[in-house]
């Protein structure tokens, strides 16, 4: 793509604000059905709603469909500007077609158009991706973006910046950002989204840390090609030729040197789980003296996790499946690894210890501003709890079950609507507890009359819920 000027970021702008070619625009013109399909990669209803010529319609099927628009409804809905010069499309015979995608994308109220390669997989046509491929809008990216924690910074990074969207939503909170890849192609696609969205973007080329040796952030933030295969992998925006996690390994154990005190890492990642480790005793030699926090969303057996990144590139159905199969399978077998994890790792730059779980559940998004408070509950409780003042949290609800009739129920749920969306088992001692947290008497005066309403040693009741309210508020459960 050739670099964008002032006057084509104006036109171009222009062009997609006359049309309406915005998120809610996209979304009224094609409607929830059409529009739910096209979120499946599925463009036939889509294209009965964009029959009319106008620019909507033109830029809709040309971009988001995929589809060939005669050369003059182009030339209308972009007046003024060479989208050929440009390097977006390509002509022939009287019709246009798209090189690049070009999309509105939208986010905490704000409105932008991201510059990436045309989505793969439309209509079920999959093909071999090539090797420099720059991914746009994913699932992957937009998980990163509800991870981040909403903080304002000095200076971020964005680690593989790709298309550029995460710097996109860093902008308005960040007031020096800079990105690094290693895909000279992913520059030029992250430098014309930057151009367009008249964002300021230091775009650096480098692998890792290496183009920022020296200096420090306060947020870093990375989509990194952490999939695990084997090393002659050629997808840039996936891959590595790291051996098995090391990519994710190095990002995390160099982050301290790269952060601000109190700053922040954050990364999606894929781990190995090899025999005869814990997962989370490996992560915890990434994040040694850091305080951290891993959670496991997904965790495949080996074939799972081969079969999925196959599809993922177009090689379903080729010749070449089974043998790069076959190779990826012995490449994972040669580093006893029995599953793969899939999930985040959020670094606070201040002096802890690693947090690390599965949580395969739902969760609230974005759930950015529920990591940043866990992290502030976490390292802020006194060591010492019982003068401190508590409230139930206002999204908990408190579930029973049991016989009909019986005198105590069978087992008693907390759980939390927000968040994590956690569901604690209590004890009728620890309900009790959290049922009289209104904030007027303290934590030790009411663990004080549980003592001597079951007639046991304040001593013990003290040592054993007191780890369990700890637990609670660093959930969220119970405010302070």
């Amino acid at each position: 793509m050739t670099q964008l000027t002032g006057y084509d970021v104006d036109r171009l702008r222009e062009a997609f604000a006359a049309a309406g070619y915005t998120v809610d625009g996209v979304a009224e013109r094609l409607g929830s059905q059409a529009n739910g399909a096209l979120a499946r990669n599925e463009t036939a209803p889509a294209v009965r709603r964009t029959g009319s010529g106008d620019a909507l319609d033109t830029m809709i099927r040309l971009f988001l469909l995929q589809r060939t628009v005669p050369e003059e409804l182009v030339s209308k809905a972009f007046p003024g500007v060479d989208l050929v010069a440009l390097g977006i499309i390509a002509t022939s015979g009287g019709q246009a077609r798209a090189i690049l995608d070009l999309r509105p994308f939208a986010e905490d109220g704000q409105e932008w158009w991201v510059v990436a390669d045309l989505t793969p997989g439309l209509d079920g046509r999959r093909e071999p991706m090539r090797a420099d491929y720059v991914l746009g809008i994913a699932p992957a990216s937009l998980s990163l973006i509800h991870l981040t924690v909403p903080i304002k910074a000095e200076r971020a990074l964005d680690i593989g910046t790709g298309c550029g969207i995460q710097s996109l939503h860093l902008a308005d909170r960040v007031n020096q950002l800079v990105a690094t890849d290693v895909n000279p192609r992913a520059l030029q696609l992250a430098k014309a989204t930057a151009a367009l969205n008249r964002i300021d973007l230091d775009i650096r080329d480098g692998s890792l840390y290496e183009p920022v040796s020296g200096e420090r952030f306060d947020l870093i933030v990375s989509n990194p090609p952490y999939v695990i295969s084997p090393p002659d992998g050629d997808l840039t925006y996936r891959e590595t030729h790291f051996t098995g996690d090391a990519v994710v390994e190095q990002l995390v154990k160099q982050a301290p040197t790269h952060l601000t005190d109190g700053g922040w890492c954050q990364l999606l990642a894929n781990w190995t789980c090899v025999r005869g480790q814990d997962w989370q005793d490996r992560i915890a030699t990434w994040t040694g003296d850091r305080s951290a926090w891993a959670v496991q969303r997904e965790q495949l057996d080996p074939s799972e996790y081969v079969e999925l990144w196959l599809r993922d590139a177009g090689l379903h159905g080729t010749p070449q499946y089974t043998i790069r199969y076959d190779e990826w399978m012995r490449y994972l077998d040669d580093q006893d690894v029995e599953a793969i994890g899939m999930g985040w790792i959020t670094l606070h730059n201040v002096a802890g210890t690693l947090d690390a779980e599965s949580w395969p559940y739902e969760i609230e998004r974005p759930i950015g501003p529920h990591v940043l408070h866990r992290f502030e509950r976490l390292e802020g409780l006194p060591a010492d709890l019982t003068a401190m003042h508590l409230q139930v949290a206002d999204d908990v609800i408190q579930e029973t079950t049991g016989q009909p009739g019986a005198e105590d129920p069978a087992t008693i749920v907390l759980r939390r609507q927000r968040g994590m969306r956690r569901a604690e088992q209590v004890d009728t001692v620890l309900a009790g507890f959290v049922g009289a947290c209104d904030g007027e008497l303290s934590t030790g005066q009411i663990l004080a009359a549980l003592a001597d309403l079951m007639d046991r040693p304040l001593v013990d009741v003290l040592t054993e819920y007191l780890p369990q309210v700890r637990r609670l508020v660093i959930e969220g459960f119970l405010d302070y």
